[in-house]
This record gives structure tokens, C-alpha cells and sequence, in this order.
């Protein structure tokens, strides 16, 4: 009788992902069972699987340092060193958006098990992208990721600006998600294979700019994950979408959708197509000159912070593909690293900017920034080291962060767009000025602005947000040879 090969299992690597999507649908089928949970139990639930899903890590690393990268599942699934740093990432920022949801549903008196089932589902989905090593594993993550947070930005039932805010994203992210499919049956119909080491074999004897079907199907690849990371001109979606949605929710979409997308893009254009990197790096070098220069121009118009920190993210967008065009190990291991300290960065900002919210999730104009450094000192303080980090001053982890994806695209002689950032950079840098100036040096509209309530799990968020934000800026090697080591190789068959 002949023998069955079945798929090799390994699930200490698939402990994450099981941990997330487990974890989901059990709370899911725990309230509906139980009339009423505890409102402290769907959070402390979520808490606790972020922490299993971070304390898998290590064990994680230590077996792909020791025994080499490992592809599972039919070569659909790839485990690296990218892929247990990524996780990390989005373990953090899973804990994050947690400990800041409670306090928030209880404000604005909304359901709560609702956000944490699908932010599980979502970090899963995020998981499951970052590890894939074949476009059909890709999508379904991209996907599960997606729509979970397409709900998750309609959270707020009472305000009309949460539910256009989800209509939006869910309207143009369909159309996002049709052409990055559309590029993937392009590029089976040329190549014959999804599976991402297949693909690189084959382009190996190719001359890309020869094969339209391929060429077409790669540029609606880029396309597809140009806006899932917001990168200019397909970012229409994110200042609204920030608006309108939950404060902590827009937390997860800045740290973990970010850090997924990119994850997903390394993979595919730099590990895959690395050997054509000459025919779409200057397509990713436009992406990145025009992120960084709408981001940062735009952001000096709002007056909304959120806004502020919408335009920010797609500036932010446009330096991390300035690691990404490099397509060298240098600049892979600078976009690990710059996903890291955003991670904080982001989870860190909109923790204070829950806070400043107050009741209804509205007061996000510069206004309700005034006199806050006489108000709130701590706060002010906290705030004001996030803010120096996302504008990348020296001895803060942002300055390590944009100096070491400009350095990448310098060594990969991008000069031009290393310039048009570093110009951007200091015009984003009056962006932030403008918000510390408010807290510092203007007055609050009326002398009787109470104190801001700042809720346990917000000041757990900030402070080590902050304290990670210094330590990496102080002290930036052992992220950086953490980045190194993970940068991907393709492992599959």
C-alpha cells in the first residue's frame, strides 16, 4: 500500500497564529453563551493571549538561529527570523490596543467583546502575512487582517464619522484587494506556480521587461500593497479613516496593519523579485519620494491631531520604502528595525491621543492641546518624548529609525529621494512643533479645562512606549543586530 506524504507540521511555528485565531473565536463563543461578561474579562482574556503569543517569541528565534530557516505546510509557510520579530511587533501592539479599549468602550458606553474578538482575528490574520511564502497564503491573511478591521472602524455606533470612516476603507479596500488578486493570477499565469521560491527560480532565467503578463501582474501586486501601507498615491483612505475611527483601533491600523504590509512587500518584492530589483525600484523610489513629501506638506495644514497623525504615517510610509527600494539585506534589516520602533512610536501617540479625546472621541483639535504641559505635566512630558521620536531627534529611537533607511538608500544610490526625505523630514519636524508649542507655550481657550482621566492601561502603554523609544535611541544595537539577523531568504520548494 502505497504511503500518504502528508504536509510537516511544526507547532512551536504555529503557535502564534493558533494562539490569536483560538483565542478569538473561544471569547466569541463565550459571550454568546453567557447574558453578560465581566467587563474586565474579554480584556484580561486578550491580554493574556497577546502575552502567550509574545512569550512565544524568544523560544521561537532561538530555533531559527540554531537551526536555520523553515518552511512547513507544502512550502506555503515560511518561518525566519522575520517572521518571529514581525510577530513580536504585533504581539506588542495586540497588548497595546487591549489595555487602551476597556477605558474607551466604558467612556463612550459601547459593547466591548466585539473589538477584542476581531483584533484577535486581525492580529491572526497579520501572523499569517507575515509568514506566508505563497501569494494565495498572502491574500488569505491580507484578508482576514482586513476585514476584521474594516468592522473594527465602524465600532463606534453613534458617531457618523466611524461608520463613513469604515465605508470608505471597506469601499476603496476591496478595490485594492481586486488588483492585488488580479496581479497574483497574473503572475501564476506567467510563472505557473504562487509558491514565492518557484516564482524566484523562474524570473532567475527571465528578463522580466520580455514577459508583459508578469511585468502587469507585479505592478498590480505593488499596487495592492502600496495601499495597504498607505503609500501616496493610494493613501486617500487614511486621513479619514483615522478620524472616524475608535482611537484604539486606529492604534492597531498604524503599528500592526503597517507592520504586516510591509512584512508582505519585503517578501515579495526584495526576497522574490530581488534579482529584478533594477526594474521596480524606481517605481518604489516614486512611491517613497511622494509619501514623504505629501505626508509631511499636508500635515502642516491640519489642525485635527489625528489628522496630523494620519498625514504623519503615510510620511512615515514613504521612508520605509526607502528601506524597501534599497533591496539590499541593509535596508530589509533598516525596515525591521524602523517597523519596531513605530510599533511604539504609534501605540504610544494614540494612547495620549484616547486620552485627550474625552467623551464622544471628538476633541482632537490643537485646541484641546493647549495649557496641557501646565494641566498635566506627565502627560505633556510623555507626549512630548513621542513626538520628538516621530519627528527623529537624536537620542530617540525615531532618529535611529530614519537614519538607518536613509543610510540604506544612500548605499543603494537612490541620492535623490534620500534628499527629498531628509527635506520632508525636517518639514514633518514643524508638524510636531506645532502640537508642542500648544501644550507649552498657549493657553487653553477657558480657565476651567478639567484634568484628563489618563486610565491604568494608558499609562502602561505610554510609559513604555517611552521607555522603549529612549532605550533603542540610546542604546540602538541590540535592535539592530536583532534586524539583521532577521532578515528573510527564501526557504520553500
Amino acid at each position: 500500500m502505497a504511503s500518504v506524504t502528508t504536509p510537516e507540521v511544526l507547532w512551536w511555528a504555529l503557535a502564534p497564529v493558533l494562539l490569536l485565531a483560538a483565542g478569538g473565536l473561544l471569547l466569541l463563543t463565550v459571550a454568546s453563551l453567557v447574558r453578560r461578561l465581566p467587563g474586565y474579562l474579554p480584556q484580561a482574556w486578550t491580554v493574556a493571549v497577546g502575552l502567550a503569543v509574545l512569550a512565544t517569541t524568544p523560544p521561537s528565534w532561538v530555533a531559527v538561529r540554531d537551526g536555520g530557516p523553515r518552511s512547513l505546510l507544502s512550502g506555503t509557510v515560511a518561518v525566519d527570523g522575520s517572521t518571529v520579530l514581525v510577530t513580536a511587533a504585533l504581539a506588542l501592539a495586540v497588548l497595546a490596543t487591549a489595555l487602551l479599549a476597556r477605558p474607551y468602550l466604558e467612556r463612550e458606553d459601547l459593547p466591548g467583546v466585539e473589538l477584542y474578538v476581531l483584533l484577535m482575528l486581525s492580529a491572526a490574520g497579520g501572523v499569517v502575512m507575515v509568514s506566508a511564502d505563497d501569494l494565495i497564503v498572502l491574500f488569505l491573511g491580507l484578508e482576514i487582517l482586513s476585514i476584521a478591521v474594516y468592522v473594527l472602524a465602524a465600532l463606534h455606533l453613534r458617531r457618523f464619522e466611524s461608520q463613513e470612516a469604515s465605508l470608505k476603507y471597506f469601499v476603496l479596500g476591496a478595490f485594492a484587494s481586486a488588483f492585488l488578486l488580479y496581479g497574483m493570477a497574473l503572475v501564476y499565469g506567467a510563472t505557473g506556480s504562487t509558491r514565492l521560491a518557484r516564482i524566484s527560480g523562474y524570473l532567475a532565467g527571465t528578463v522580466l521587461l520580455d514577459d508583459g503578463m508578469l511585468l502587469a501582474g507585479i505592478a498590480l501586486l505593488l499596487v495592492g500593497l502600496a495601499f495597504k501601507v498607505a503609500a501616496v498615491p493610494f493613501h486617500a483612505w487614511t486621513p479619514d479613516v483615522y478620524q472616524g475611527a475608535p482611537s484604539p483601533v486606529v492604534a492597531w491600523m498604524a503599528a500592526g496593519v503597517k507592520a504586516a504590509g510591509f512584512t508582505a512587500m519585503v517578501r515579495v518584492l526584495v526576497v522574490t523579485l530581488g534579482t529584478h530589483a533594477s526594474d521596480w525600484r524606481p517605481a518604489v523610489a516614486v512611491l517613497a519620494g511622494a509619501s514623504v513629501v505629501v505626508g509631511a506638506w499636508v500635515a502642516v495644514l491640519q489642525t485635527d491631531v489625528k489628522r496630523m497623525l494620519a498625514y504623519s504615517s503615510i510620511a512615515h510610509t514613504g521612508f520605509l520604502l526607502l528601506g524597501v527600494q534599497a533591496a539590499s539585506p541593509r535596508g530589509t534589516a533598516a525596515v525591521y528595525a524602523y517597523l519596531v520602533i513605530y510599533t511604539l512610536l504609534a501605540t504610544g501617540s494614540f494612547a495620549v491621543v484616547t486620552t485627550v479625546g474625552g467623551a464622544g472621541d471628538g476633541g482632537h483639535g490643537l485646541e484641546a492641546y493647549r495649557g496641557l504641559a501646565r494641566r498635566q505635566p506627565v502627560l505633556a512630558g510623555a507626549f512630548t518624548v513621542l513626538l520628538l521620536g516621530q519627528a527623529g531627534v537624536p537620542f530617540t529611537g525615531g532618529f535611529v529609525a530614519k537614519l538607518g533607511v536613509l543610510a540604506a538608500a544612500v548605499d543603494g544610490r537612490s541620492y535623490w529621494v534620500a534628499m527629498v526625505a531628509m527635506v520632508a523630514a525636517a518639514v514633518a519636524a514643524f508638524v510636531y512643533l506645532r502640537i508642542l508649542v500648544a501644550m507649552y507655550l498657549q493657553d487653553p481657550k477657558t480657565d476651567e479645562v478639567p484634568p484628563h482621566v489618563v486610565p491604568p492601561g494608558a499609562r502602561v502603554v505610554v510609559g513604555v512606549a517611552c521607555a522603549g523609544v529612549l532605550f533603542i535611541g540610546l542604546l540602538p544595537a541590540p535592535l539592530l543586530d536583532l534586524a539583521r539577523q532577521a532578515v528573510p531568504v527564501l526557504v520553500g520548494g
